[in-house]
């Protein structure tokens, strides 16, 4: 048995400035920062041995900055951009209640949560998962079914893609998921890569005998 923790960004700049980010590499706001500061606290005294990540600032500093408070730094980083942001096409750059003023909120709440509608020039959380779902089962599940804890830092759609597979979700309930920036959760996995539990707060596990 073995964990597979989830942790998306802390906050990014274009996060604060409540704009549409996608594959532009921003870097983590003050405030993310320290929400990656808080993650590394709680991750402490879980024990990891794998740590992959996007190949967008935010995350990479994300996770560097959690490793380091965890007392974990000598990880390494694994790096790909297959677990990269989903590709907001031609709203990247965009301010998101400009964009729901000017496409009508209807329109805005489909490119933004629906599963198979993607903005101009961009991607549907539906292709997002078509790259996150082999990556992980091609690199991830692989050591999880080795009995080895991950962690994986990355963006809230591509984790939003991987979260719906692990929990079979349908396009509809992925719709109502949102993936907090910078609050690590976590599920269990067996060695058939059978999800057994999912653990929302991590603190728990810092009594938990589950470890390598």
């Amino acid at each position: 048995m073995a964990l597979l923790i989830l942790l998306r960004h802390g906050e990014s700049q274009w996060n604060k400035e409540n704009r549409f980010t996608g594959w532009i590499d921003v870097d983590l706001s003050d405030r993310g920062e320290q929400e990656a500061r808080q993650a590394g606290e709680l991750l402490r005294s879980v024990s990891i041995d794998a740590v992959f990540t996007s190949s967008l600032r935010r995350a990479i500093r994300t996770a560097e900055i959690a490793l380091d408070t965890a007392g974990k730094s000598h990880l390494p980083l694994i790096k790909d951009a297959a677990l990269n942001e989903r590709h907001y096409g031609d709203l990247q750059g965009l301010n998101k209640d400009e964009v729901a003023r000017t496409y009508g909120e209807h329109q805005f709440k489909l490119w933004r949560r629906s599963y198979d509608v993607a903005p101009p020039n961009g991607e549907s959380l539906k292709m997002t998962q078509e790259r996150v779902l082999p990556y992980y089962r091609t690199h991830i599940l692989p050591i999880l079914q080795e009995g080895k804890n991950v962690l994986v830092v990355a963006h809230g759609n591509s984790l939003r893609a991987l979260v719906m597979e692990l929990e079979q979700l349908s396009p509809e309930q992925i719709i109502g998921t949102n993936i907090p920036t910078g609050i690590p959760f976590a599920y269990e996995i067996d060695a058939n890569g059978k999800v057994l539990r999912k653990i929302e707060d991590i603190a728990k596990l810092r009594t938990s005998t589950i470890s390598t």
